[in-house]
């Protein structure tokens, strides 16, 4: 029996506000001051998804890989933009280094798991490379804005056993390696929790979409097997890489902290 899709009308959409009303009068009522957020969030969802959906349907069009890759960079762009702005680091310029290495190790994984993994063919087609490649970006992005806020603020708070340690002859890799695992292992653990319960406490996004628009489950499960597995690589890779970078601005050529 072929399973039927059920579309949404402008009316359903709207009536979704039901939920921002109830979480902004918990805002008034507990004096959270949330309400402003949660309005011009709810209208950036709803404008920023529909221009989106439009621009999908010609982006699922494009027949080269140049302008796919140059459409996943500016995704990336906006990715790391998103961590600058989350992590508040005034006294070291980590932008650039974020952004290079998250499209080094983004681009490699993405080609990797539409190549290899799924065999798209051509591998850039953009109907698997970009949501794939944008899961990636999306995800990954929490990792490193948790591992670099954790090593801006462990740097600070060691201060002393760091430079201490550059005293004695130290390099800077040597004066901050506990530093380094610590944050690297911070921002791979929300992952790994994901690995532990996907299926048990909750149905991931990509499976359920799968799921709701008639897909066999079983193939919906295959691909999120595929997404799970290629997100803890992403993150993994994406948190050494560019704290790694990172760090290095932290120093001066001789190895003296900046911050």
């Amino acid at each position: 029996m072929e399973t039927q899709i059920l579309d949404i009308s402008p009316f359903q959409l709207l009536l979704c506000l039901i939920f921002v009303a109830i979480a902004g009068t918990g805002s008034v009522v507990f004096r959270l001051k949330l309400e402003r957020d949660l309005v011009w969030g709810t209208v950036r969802t709803f404008g920023q998804l529909a221009l989106v959906g439009y621009v999908l349907k010609y982006i699922f069009q494009i027949n080269n890989p140049y302008l796919v890759l140059l459409l996943f960079v500016w995704m990336v762009f906006w990715a790391a933009h998103a961590i600058r702005s989350r992590v508040k680091e005034e006294e070291v310029s980590f932008f650039l280094p974020t952004f290079v290495s998250m499209v080094a190790s983004y681009t490699t994984v993405t080609i990797l798991v539409t190549a290899v993994i799924v065999q798209v063919d051509p591998w850039y087609q953009p109907q698997y490379f970009i949501p794939l490649g944008g899961m990636i970006a999306g995800n990954s992005m929490n990792a490193i804005t948790i591992s670099l806020e954790r090593m801006f603020a462990d740097i600070r708070k060691q201060r002393d056993q760091i430079e201490l340690a550059l005293c004695m002859g130290a390099t800077y890799q040597e004066a901050t390696g506990d530093i380094l695992r610590d944050v690297i292992k911070a921002g791979m653990i929300p992952s790994i929790n994901a690995l532990m319960t996907v299926g048990l406490v909750s149905l991931p996004g990509m499976m359920t979409g799968q799921i709701l628009a008639g897909s066999n489950p079983v193939t919906a499960i295959k691909y999120q097997i595929i997404v799970m597995l290629m997100l803890v690589a992403s993150t993994a890779i994406g948190s050494i890489i560019v704290v790694h970078a990172v760090r290095r601005k932290c120093f001066t050529r001789a190895h003296q902290l900046v911050i």
